[in-house]
């Protein structure tokens, strides 16, 4: 990576850091949301990176440990039900802190996130990528890990599956 990518792939997640930082997180909720322009990402951070691309096999909705058939990602699943008490301390809201859903890890790794009303919008696949998909295939967003969780930066159409 030259000199240039380095310094804009810092800027863009130093950016997604202080955003986090500033967003009005209320107690127990660690995701901010926020909409990204992406073609303002450094490549590796965008869907064009091949860790990143929704052609990639392991990133694909039809693996077996993403598939929406998989029932470790089903809303019947306690772990991904939104009663489950746990889904209240890992809330995705937006900076004015509406709570737009909650996520959980299945026991394959893979994070899933879930509108208010537990239906599945998007995932990560275990390993490999800092992207999720839509559960379409469709890349949509990049995580941001801090230690006091992390922020997603989602694509405009992304944002628009929670409010369906």
């Amino acid at each position: 990576m030259t000199g240039t990518g380095r310094t804009a792939r810092a800027t863009c997640l130093g950016l997604l850091v202080l955003l986090g930082g500033l967003v009005g997180v209320p107690a127990g909720a660690d995701a901010p949301l926020i909409v990204l322009d992406q073609t303002q990402l450094p490549f590796d951070l965008g869907p064009g990176h091949p860790a990143n691309n929704p052609a990639r096999p392991a990133n694909s909705p039809n693996a077996p440990w993403n598939s929406a058939g998989n029932t470790a990602n089903s809303t019947s699943a306690w772990e991904n039900q939104p009663t489950n008490p746990a889904n209240e301390k890992r809330l995705i809201i937006t900076a004015d802190g509406t709570v737009l859903g909650y996520y959980a890890t299945n026991a394959g790794g893979v994070l899933n996130l879930f509108d208010v009303n537990g239906r599945r919008i998007a995932y990560r696949p275990a390993r490999g990528t800092r992207s999720l998909f839509t559960t379409s295939g469709q890349w949509c967003v990049t995580v941001d890990g801090g230690r006091q969780g992390f922020v997603l930066a989602v694509t405009r159409s992304c944002a628009a599956g929670f409010s369906r």
